[in-house]
């Protein structure tokens, strides 16, 4: 039944206008769609939305993840914006190797995680073939 329809993530936001400074002037993204409480973003294959929330995330899990070819260069361009990544065991120079994760993507995958102006935790991906 749901095989067939198009995917969407929704992530909150206390403060939608801070979060829209926040995500183009750290990620360099501008909504596509905006609607009263909403903003609606699209990438290359895929959609998120930010909105308006009186709730929060615990912020314990990844909300929402973008695939990229050089999670290096990524990383320290969006450092050099001032997004600060997150720091865990085993990772070097915040990217962590994921050996055997989604295995229909290649071998693995190389992860590294930072939090937007909400708190909300956001993935970078870089697939290993």
């Amino acid at each position: 039944m749901l095989s067939n329809v198009r995917i969407e993530a929704r992530i909150p936001t206390q403060d939608l206008a801070r979060a829209r400074r926040w995500y183009a002037e750290k990620l360099g993204l501008e909504a596509v769609e905006e609607r009263e409480g909403g903003l609606r973003y699209e990438g290359a294959s895929g959609v998120f939305c930010l909105y308006a929330s009186a709730g929060v995330s615990d912020a314990s899990f990844t909300q929402v993840a973008f695939y990229v070819d050089d999670l290096e260069s990524t990383v320290a361009v969006l450092r050099e914006r001032g997004v600060e990544f997150e720091e865990y065991e085993g990772m070097r120079g915040s990217v962590m190797e994921i050996r055997g994760n989604y295995p229909s993507k290649g071998s693995g995958e190389r992860a590294a995680w930072f939090r937007d102006s909400e708190g909300n935790l956001i993935g970078l991906g870089e697939v290993v073939p």
